[in-house]
């Protein structure tokens, strides 16, 4: 059997292991890598060249500095400021959202989630409300707007990656509006999805303040990240290594901080970090770049051009409703790091530039995993958390949210991003 028919079945083995067993993507991902380097597939070399170790970098540092912002209380005590000032349940509500947002522009999602839930269960609690719409929205508005930056979820992450995008292409790219304001106008056309399913809760909202701040110290590092990964862009212009250092440096800085300054014991909080994103992450880098190595990238990328022919946009809407329908039921991130490559090698073949077909593509696949509770891990943990609390989420039930929240936010970013880089 030849090297890249190999190369084939593991990868499409491991795609739908991938979906049948979730909970082992690591170690999927992982043994798919290690079985295609002892096949000859890939050498331990190019294996090596295949991880974006900047990206791991940006990922790796990031859960730590993460970690560090959700113990300091800052996100939850912000949570609870806001709801009380707002006039009634349904602003609160949306308040919320807009923090999570806010909040996983620039942390990851499964974070933010995790930083916002128990103010939104609080205060379903003392309003006698049931949790679960508002706890979808939440996962929902973080898994929105954590693609708009470089640092706010691995699929953007991937993306930067693959294009040599810096923290501030994701705002202005070749003199032209970048993604961020895509999910921008997504943002708000999906906003008055979720005012229209909130607006008949007209009740005032009020919490009694439990959440104190522990610590302003990791806000002020989580800032000044921001600062330098986008001073960074100045300096590291194919993003290369320097994001990914400055991740991890401060990371290191907010472990230091934890033990000698706050005293708090570091390996139990290293090892609750999410070490099973960062090997499948690893291991998906490789399986990529065997496919790649081994030509089949290439082939795709005929095949979908045949499809579409000379016409650029059946080509971007093609792209799009595939990245919709797939990321809703397959993680994104193994799909956007196989569909990256393609949509580069489509766009060469359109004769157009890459930002059009990369950046449908990334809204397509990170938003598409909104429409049902396993399309994203930020759903996947708050339909966890409202189990907890007593709540089973049925697929319909989240759907109901999901579908029509997706669909005005894709709609809204794909035309913005049509009309900028179409031409």
């Amino acid at each position: 059997m030849s090297q890249p028919v190999i190369t084939l079945y593991v990868f499409l083995a491991a795609y739908l292991l991938f979906v049948l067993l979730p909970a082992r993507r690591a170690v999927v991902a992982v043994t798919a890598g290690v079985v295609l380097i002892f096949a000859g597939a890939i050498s331990v070399r190019d294996a090596l060249y295949s991880v974006n170790w900047n990206v791991m970098g940006i990922f790796v540092g990031m859960l730590v500095v993460a970690d560090a912002f959700m113990e300091s209380r800052v996100p939850a005590y912000l949570a609870e400021i806001i709801v009380d000032r707002m006039k009634s349940t349904a602003w609160a509500i949306l308040s919320i959202c807009i923090l999570s947002s806010f909040i996983s522009a620039f942390v990851e999602n499964v974070a933010t989630v995790l930083i916002v839930a128990p103010v939104a269960l609080s205060l379903a609690r003392k309003l006698k409300i049931n949790p679960v719409k508002m706890m979808i929205a939440i996962a929902i508005s973080s898994n929105l707007q954590g693609t708009a930056t470089l640092i706010g979820d691995p699929p953007s992450m991937l993306l930067g990656g693959f294009a040599k995008m810096n923290f501030a292409d994701f705002f202005c790219y070749h003199g032209r509006p970048s993604i961020f304001f895509a999910v921008e106008i997504g943002a708000i056309a999906s906003f008055a999805v979720l005012y229209f399913i909130f607006m008949h809760l007209r009740k005032k909202a009020q919490l009694i303040p439990v959440e104190r701040v522990r610590s302003w110290v990791p806000t002020g590092l989580l800032v000044l990240l921001i600062l330098m990964l986008a001073a960074s862009s100045f300096f590291d212009t194919g993003f290369s290594y320097l994001a990914g250092t400055i991740c991890m440096l401060f990371g290191a800085i907010s472990v230091a901080w934890k033990k000698f300054i706050n005293r708090k014991p570091v390996l139990g909080a290293l090892k609750k970090l999410d070490w099973e994103t960062t090997f499948f992450l690893a291991g998906v880098f490789i399986l990529v770049g065997a496919v790649t190595l081994t030509g089949w990238i290439d082939k795709a990328a005929l095949f979908l051009s045949g499809i579409v022919g000379p016409n650029i946009l059946l080509a971007y809407v093609l792209l799009i409703i595939m990245s919709v329908t797939l990321s809703a039921f397959i993680d994104n991130v193994p799909f956007l790091a196989a569909m990256l490559p393609v949509a580069i090698s489509m766009s060469a073949k359109l004769g157009i530039k890459p930002p059009l077909l990369l950046f449908g593509l990334l809204i397509g696949a990170s938003l598409g995993g909104n429409i049902t509770p396993i399309g994203a891990s930020a759903n996947i943990v708050a339909c966890g958390l409202l189990k907890k609390e007593g709540y089973e989420v049925r697929f319909g039930e989240f759907m109901k949210i999901g579908v029509p929240f997706t669909l005005a936010a894709v709609i809204a970013a794909s035309i913005f991003v049509w009309f900028v880089w179409g031409g």
